[in-house]
């Protein structure tokens, strides 16, 4: 009898350390799972880390290269492309290496690709420029008011001469009050042949500006033509200055406003051309 009971208990023992063993290795497996879950977390956080890097690295680039960004990061999940307008309008002719320029084949080809994309909801454009070629001025505002994305316009610091047609040639256009605009009658470099048809060119360019910028603005033609030859205001030259408001006072600029109402505007055209769509 004792040898018996002697042997079950050995028996249940067994069965107890079974039991514990078998506890042991579901503890390690469930330890091995969660090390297992915490590594592949760590792994796509690393990964989500380095797409991140490498997206603003791509963001930069596109900056110091073309001016250009897609705004995509705001509570409307609008896709807000930028385009800068900036220094001078580069046109046939290569300026110098020092001068900040607006390249018109840079701008162009990224119009027409906004235009094809179904990503980009809303176009920025920001300007501060001298002006510079009159045909790649009027080339980039051609393009801009054959957008069929909404499109807003902000003058910061200056848009003068050329950059005029370019600064009314969105839906809405916007002035900072300590932005300027120079309204002056078309020049031309290098050598001038004073004879009748030289004279009748400059009247045909500048009736294609002036008609540009009534066409999509408020002023009236005559207006403008006397801002254009207005003599009291510049020293070395003929035209006029405009600052901030009077350029909303004479209807060129729509409103005086910052890139906080610049961006809110675009927003508000973007949804509204949505809820037209549908």
């Amino acid at each position: 009898m004792g040898n018996n009971n002697h042997k079950e208990k050995d028996c249940h023992r067994s069965k107890e350390n079974r039991e514990k063993e078998k506890e042991k290795d579901k503890e390690k497996d469930k330890d091995k799972k969660d090390q297992k879950e915490e590594n592949s977390a760590k792994g796509t956080d690393k990964e989500e880390g380095e797409e991140k890097r490498e997206k603003e690295k791509h963001k930069d680039e596109r900056i110091e290269e073309v001016g250009q960004i897609t705004l995509d990061e705001n509570k409307e999940h609008h896709k807000i492309h930028l385009v800068t307008i900036i220094g001078e309008i580069e046109g046939h002719d290569n300026l110098g290496g020092s001068s900040k320029t607006t390249k018109y084949e840079h701008v162009l080809p990224q119009l027409a690709a906004i235009e094809d994309s179904q990503e980009i909801d809303g176009v920025l454009i920001l300007l501060n420029t001298m002006g510079g070629d009159v045909e790649a001025g009027l080339a980039m505002a051609e393009m801009i008011a054959s957008l069929s994305k909404p499109t807003v316009s902000l003058v910061l610091g200056g848009s003068h001469s050329i950059g005029v047609p370019i600064a009314v040639s969105t839906d809405y256009s916007f002035i900072v009050p300590t932005g300027t605009m120079v309204i002056h009658p078309v020049r031309l470099s290098g050598m001038v042949i004073g004879v009748q048809q030289t004279f009748d060119y400059f009247k045909q360019i500048q009736n294609r500006i002036t008609g540009f910028v009534c066409e999509h603005c408020k002023i009236s033609k005559p207006r403008l033509e006397e801002l254009m030859m207005e003599t009291g205001m510049l020293t070395k030259d003929v035209g006029t200055v405009l600052v901030g408001r009077e350029a909303v006072e004479e209807g060129i600029i729509c409103e005086v406003g910052g890139i906080k109402d610049a961006i809110a505007k675009l927003h508000d055209l973007v949804d509204k051309g949505r809820v037209d769509t549908k």
